[in-house]
């Protein structure tokens, strides 16, 4: 019999901006009521229909030590690095980008106006693989597979598996679940999760019930351990279950550069001004 996840804490992101005036909720992160879920660093959402909120974007700027994981609802971003990597991201894409040892990249609108809307994850790296080479998966809406539920909804399954369905992204360090839960109005699912892997949930839109408690779109819940998370739409809801292995690892974390040291922050922003990256 399942063990399930109950709900330790809410909270909801702060607006901000990032990149060049990007308009976007922190979620999760320094100065947010959630702070850091290790090994969890950064959750934005980033959302609106005015062009000016979103049409500077985030031009070249560098990371080492972490992930991205950039997940498109509207609207199409155009991904570039100085690895040769690139690409569009649409409606349903994700990007997952590991910095490792340095990385130089952009994520720019290929819209002037309109619906773009999305999430940013930030995902930290363990010691060993904080100097591995750098690595892009860029998955279309159509890569990622999907579980159908008896009642109509869908899970898409980015990272880890659900129902025997594998996700779309492989070899991470964290060893992540990463779904994207969509239910109709009354109805339940029931997630596997690791015991011992530090979870969460961010409901993207509508309301559900997890853990005997109601959450609206916004609202992030913290989940304490156990080996399922359940949850009921109560509206029709889209909804980030996530989890991965905590690192227990001590955090350095300066800009787009998390290592584990101050002097491995220093090596890195000397590595990226004399163009080692």
């Amino acid at each position: 019999m399942s063990t399930l996840r109950s709900v330790v804490s809410t909270a909801r992101g702060r607006a901000t901006s990032d990149g060049a005036g990007v308009r976007l909720t922190r979620v999760l992160g320094h100065g947010t009521e959630a702070g850091i879920l290790d090994p969890f660093l950064m959750l934005d959402e980033f959302g609106s229909v005015k062009g000016a909120d979103y049409v500077g974007g985030f031009p070249d700027h560098p990371h080492r030590g972490m992930e991205t994981v950039t997940i498109m609802f509207d609207g199409r971003m155009r991904h570039g690095d100085n690895k040769g990597n690139g690409g569009v991201i649409g409606p349903g894409g994700v990007q997952w980008m590991t910095a490792g040892r340095g990385i130089v990249h952009s994520e720019m609108p290929e819209q002037e106006d309109g619906l773009l809307r999305g999430l940013q994850l930030w995902v930290n790296l363990p010691r060993v693989q904080k100097m591995a080479t750098p690595g892009y998966q860029n998955l279309a809406a159509e890569d990622i597979p999907e579980a159908a539920l008896p009642g109509g909804g869908r899970v898409r399954v980015i990272a880890g598996r659900f129902a025997g369905v594998a996700g779309a992204a492989g070899g991470i360090a964290a060893d992540p679940l990463l779904l994207d839960v969509h239910l109709g109005q009354g109805e339940t699912v029931e997630v596997a999760v690791p015991e011992g892997h530090t979870a969460f949930a961010y409901i993207a839109d509508g309301a559900v019930r997890l853990g005997g408690q109601d959450l609206t779109a916004g609202t992030l819940a913290v989940l304490g351990d156990g080996d399922a998370v359940a949850v009921e739409g109560t509206t029709s809801t889209r909804l980030l279950i996530a989890a991965a292995r905590p690192l227990n690892e001590p955090i350095a974390w300066h800009g787009p550069f998390v290592m584990n040291t101050q002097e491995e922050i220093r090596q890195a922003i000397r590595d990226y001004q004399e163009g080692r990256f």
